[in-house]
């Protein structure tokens, strides 16, 4: 007889406030007790060379893989994330719009929580994104 475990964490979207997922995120993560954390410092779009592509769309997607590189080192995935912070450069509709293309691509049901914060600039010049995270694992 197997028991089957408890998940490290649960999203939600409580009544009473807009649904979010057109915007690639759920308003509640709740962790399990017990859960192992993982701090993922911000990620950016750079490959392993250091080399940033100029559209924002390709660094969102390095900067995915990035993050799924630093998660996988510690047995995690991208699956296990339940909390973002995004941070975009000079942010507008477009750039959401292909986050949540690429954020769609990952959490194809149940976004991770996730403040997103515009910036003028980050650590590298070219940089266009950069994404810190939380995850829960069993």
């Amino acid at each position: 007889m197997s028991v089957k475990s408890r998940p490290a964490f649960e999203l939600s979207n409580p009544p009473g406030l807009y649904d979010p997922s057109n915007n690639g995120y759920s308003h509640v993560a709740s962790v399990a007790p017990g859960a192992r954390l993982l701090f993922i410092a911000g990620q950016g779009g750079e490959d392993v060379e250091g080399r940033l592509p100029a559209a924002f769309s390709d660094q969102a997607r390095q900067a995915l893989a990035n993050l799924d590189t630093a998660l996988r080192s510690q047995g995690s995935s991208l699956k296990q994330v339940f909390k973002l912070t995004l941070l975009i450069v000079d942010h507008d509709e477009h750039r959401l719009h292909d986050w949540v293309t690429e954020a769609n691509r990952v959490w194809r049901e149940g976004h991770p929580v996730c403040t997103l914060i515009p910036v003028p600039r980050l650590a590298l010049d070219g940089m266009l994104v950069e994404i810190d995270a939380v995850a829960a694992c069993s």
